[in-house]
This record gives structure tokens, C-alpha cells and sequence, in this order.
């Protein structure tokens, strides 16, 4: 594997299609349509240097635990594919990166970055003390859009209530498809004192607070329908997007956990997908 391969992989670069589009969709509810090319092009920047950044990081300080993880042994840190050095450099120019594209974009952007960086570089160490770490990765993407928001209009004028419900829908999303994640690991994490909801409560627990975040996900969007006024393109892919999370929750069982990287990696692809196209699409036909 070259350096680069081992780069993307440790960042998981391809799954940059979690954050992405609801930036995206931020920064199209707070334009009224598609911003400005320039303004479009340093919310993309932002978007990847901030995630590489956190991914990056998470796996400098959990490469000890994840050599001791028989199902994370083969990362790139505990395998030596890739050098810790190298991995720290990577969250520095990522974060100034991050930073230096936000004052591009306004100086109420640039000022707020360095706050970003702590909620996301934060969750690493959060599963250390608190069980709370899945809401807390629901957080930091749900800064996602609230972001790009403050990228388009250099302040928090207007009605809010769109991007607000926005941010909701991401960080339910988000943990409810961590919960079911960390199933995988709910043994292991308790073994080595780690807190996760799994961990704490088991996985058929887990699995019922994962639906229930998923519910609320799709009233959140169904919310910003009706509040942002949105037509019937957008109704269509909240639709899409619901079927696309129950078929996620029904691969999944206490008893079967076999499939959920499917659930993980591939359905929460499209979900995100599908949102921004149905957002973008309905705005320039309405």
C-alpha cells in the first residue's frame, strides 16, 4: 500500500459523503438556492480538512486501543503502515487548513473554527469518561450545515429554524448510526473499561435507542419541509431517505450483527446523497 492509500484509508477519505452533503444543503438553505462558486469552493475545504483532522486524530489516541481490538488491529497505526509522526503532522496542517479556509470565507467563520476543532478532536477522549460519545459524534457533523450557514452569510441573521432542524436531522442520524456501529464493540468496550452505550445497556438496547433517534431524524425532516416550504422533490427524497433508514435498522439484530457494515458504510452514503440532490433540486424547480 503507498503512503497515500494509507492516508485515505486512515482518514476513511471516501466517507467524506457523511458531512458533505449537509453542509451542502446548509449552505444552500442559507443562499435561497446554489452560493456563490468561490463561497461553494472553501465550504468543500473546509468540509475535508476539518474531518481529516478528526479522523486523523482519533486514530493517533485511540491507536493503542485499537491494536489491543482484534477487529481494529490491522488500522494503519497499530499495523505500522503508517508512522505516528506522520499522522500528527496530518492533524496539524488538516486543522490549519480548516482554519485558514474558514477566514477566507468571513471573519465570524474564522473566529468560530477553533471552537469546531475542539468539539471534533474532543470526541475522541469522550468514550473514556462518558457514555455520551455517540451524541457527541451526532454533534460535531451536526456543525456541519450550522457551518456552512455562517459561510454563505457571515452572521446568524435570518430565520434559523431551517438549519436548526437541519442540524437536528444530522445528529440524530449520526448517532443512532453509531449506536449501531459500536455494537460491534460493546464486549470489547466493556472488557477494557471503555463507555458506549452498548456497553453500558447491551446491544438490544442500543439497537432501540438507535431507532428512536432515527424517528426523530425523519421528523426533523419532515420539519424543515414544512418550515423552509419546501416541494415535493424534497418530500420524495425524505422518503427515500426514511425507507433507506429502516432498511438500515432492519439488517441489524442483537443477535446479528453481520451485516452492519452494509448499514454503516453503504446506506448512510446514499442517505446523505439523496437529501442534498432532493434539496437542490427542488429549490431551483420552486
Amino acid at each position: 500500500m503507498t503512503r497515500l492509500a494509507a492516508t485515505l484509508s486512515l482518514v476513511k477519505f471516501s466517507h467524506s459523503v457523511f458531512a458533505l452533503p449537509f453542509a451542502l444543503m446548509g449552505a444552500w438553505l442559507a443562499a435561497g438556492g446554489p452560493p456563490e462558486l468561490v463561497t461553494l469552493g472553501w465550504i468543500v475545504v473546509c468540509a475535508v480538512a476539518a474531518r481529516t483532522a478528526a479522523m486523523a486524530f482519533n486514530r493517533v489516541v485511540d491507536r493503542d486501543i485499537d491494536a489491543d481490538n482484534p477487529r481494529t488491529q490491522g488500522r494503519e497505526l497499530p499495523s505500522g503502515a503508517l508512522r505516528v509522526g506522520y499522522a500528527k503532522v496530518l492533524v496539524l496542517v488538516s486543522a490549519a487548513v480548516f482554519i485558514g479556509a474558514s477566514f477566507a470565507l468571513n471573519e465570524l467563520a474564522g473566529r468560530l473554527s477553533p471552537v469546531v476543532l475542539v468539539v471534533l478532536l474532543g470526541y475522541s477522549y469522550v468514550k473514556r469518561f462518558s457514555s455520551a460519545a455517540h451524541f457527541v459524534l451526532g454533534l460535531a457533523l451536526g456543525l456541519a450545515p450550522l457551518g456552512a450557514w455562517i459561510a454563505v452569510r457571515g452572521s446568524f441573521d435570518g430565520d434559523l429554524a431551517p438549519v436548526l432542524l437541519l442540524f437536528l436531522c444530522v445528529w440524530t442520524w449520526v448517532a443512532g448510526f453509531d449506536l449501531i456501529y459500536a455494537c460491534q464493540d460493546a464486549a470489547f468496550d466493556a472488557e477494557r473499561g471503555l463507555h458506549s452505550v452498548p456497553a453500558r445497556i447491551g446491544v438490544a438496547g442500543a439497537l432501540r435507542l438507535s431507532r428512536a433517534l432515527h424517528v426523530i431524524t425523519v421528523l426533523a425532516l419532515a420539519g424543515l419541509a414544512l418550515r423552509a416550504n419546501l416541494g415535493p422533490i424534497f418530500w420524495g427524497s425524505c422518503a427515500l431517505a426514511a425507507g433507506l433508514l429502516y432498511w438500515e435498522q432492519s439488517l441489524v439484530r442483537a443477535d446479528d450483527l453481520s451485516r452492519v457494515d452494509v448499514a454503516f458504510f453503504t446506506i448512510n452514503g446514499w442517505v446523505g446523497v439523496a437529501l442534498f440532490l432532493g434539496l437542490a433540486v427542488d429549490m431551483a424547480a420552486f
